[in-house]
């Protein structure tokens, strides 16, 4: 494959800026290459995208490769991509191994959730903060319901390790996270496995689901919220349903938590992104409610965390059950009047400020 790979960087080498990529004629030259290439135009994949290419137009799905990847023919994704938030997509070739997963998560939070480990890619992939691989990351922008999305675990895993067992280390109490603290990387794989699932499961329900409901939630806050939902939900499915394994799902709780609390709410400092905003919400509201403290400089989880984690989410879906009688906007504005309780939104530069006892965490670790 180590060809196939060069090849793919040799022709990306040669794009154009992403914003010409739908152009007609650099499509058509882009096709030129791929089928003049002895190596890639045997490769599967690339023949699948190089059938969408003869016919794409503006607004067309790419029906070929979308089904190669589906129907999961084999592990190789190659598309060409354009996503504002991983810049470096561009014609990217990634080949993949999927992970196991226990039957009863699979089936009782179902969706189409693939979490996999990177086995070779190209350099758009090398990206750090391409974590993941969505369906509308295609440059046919298109998601449909059967689509699989895909998690790159091996890159939760690194920056759990590079980033949030320093944290836990260095912020929480000790005896905080029982079974991912000192954990070997199978067992923070598999926690991480379980979070991707559960979190894509709760997105798709409850009363404004997503992709439903994404333009009114596309704001940096209200993403941030809907963000929150989902993992509260994941945490709360890990802790109450018995007929998970229960090692697993405490250690898949512990890691939602630590990665929700601690690792995003370090990210984007000065401007915190949209996952940020959504820490320094459930920081905020834990502390307010009695689901954490601070001694010492040091967070204290506390006995009544699992109950205020049901508060928050009780909160959250009393005004989402607004949009069974409410106009969208009236809807919207409650879960960002909700979001603005909780969190340092600033009216001057119009965005939010990072909570200082993280932006000092930062700037001591060094993360």
């Amino acid at each position: 494959m180590n060809d196939v790979f060069a090849e793919v960087e040799e022709i990306r080498a040669t794009l154009p800026e992403r914003h010409l990529l739908r152009d007609e004629i650099e499509l058509k030259e882009l096709s030129r290459k791929l089928g003049s290439s002895r190596s890639l135009r045997r490769v599967p994949a690339v023949q699948a995208f190089l059938e969408d290419l003869d016919v794409f137009k503006p607004g067309a799905r790419l029906e070929a490769t979308k089904a190669h990847i589906n129907n999961q023919r084999d592990n190789h994704i190659f598309s060409l991509f354009d996503a504002s938030y991983f810049p470096r997509l561009n014609l990217d070739l990634l080949t993949y191994e999927t992970l196991p997963t226990d039957p009863y998560l699979a089936e009782r939070y179902a969706s189409n959730t693939m979490p996999v480990n990177i086995t070779g890619k190209t350099s758009g992939f090398d990206s750090r903060v391409v974590v993941a691989l969505f369906p509308e990351n295609h440059i046919d922008g298109i998601q449909q319901p059967d689509d699989l999305i895909f998690y790159f675990i091996d890159k939760f895993l690194e920056r759990h390790n590079r980033v949030t067992r320093l944290l836990i280390d260095e912020v929480m109490a000790p005896g905080s996270f029982p079974m991912i603290q000192g954990a070997p990387d199978r067992k923070i794989e598999q926690a991480s496995s379980w979070w991707v699932r559960l979190h894509e499961y709760h997105h798709r329900h409850g009363d404004m689901p997503i992709p439903d409901f994404l333009p009114t939630k596309k704001a940096k806050p209200l993403a941030g919220l809907e963000e929150l939902r989902v993992d509260v939900s994941g945490m709360l499915a890990c802790l109450h349903d018995t007929q998970l394994p229960r090692q697993e799902a405490m250690a898949a709780y512990e890691f939602i938590l630590a990665e929700r609390l601690l690792r995003y709410a370090v990210e984007g400092i000065p401007r915190p992104n949209y996952d940020a905003v959504a820490s320094q919400l459930l920081f905020n509201y834990l502390e307010g409610n009695g689901g954490i403290g601070l001694a010492g400089g040091r967070i204290e989880l506390s006995s009544k965390l699992p109950e205020v984690l049901r508060e928050f989410l009780s909160e959250i879906e009393g005004i989402e059950s607004g949009i069974h009688t409410d106009p969208v906007e009236d809807v919207k504005q409650r879960l960002l009047d909700f979001t603005n309780r909780y969190t340092d939104y600033d009216p001057e530069s119009r965005d939010y400020r990072h909570i200082p006892y993280f932006a000092e965490i930062k700037s001591r670790l060094g993360v």
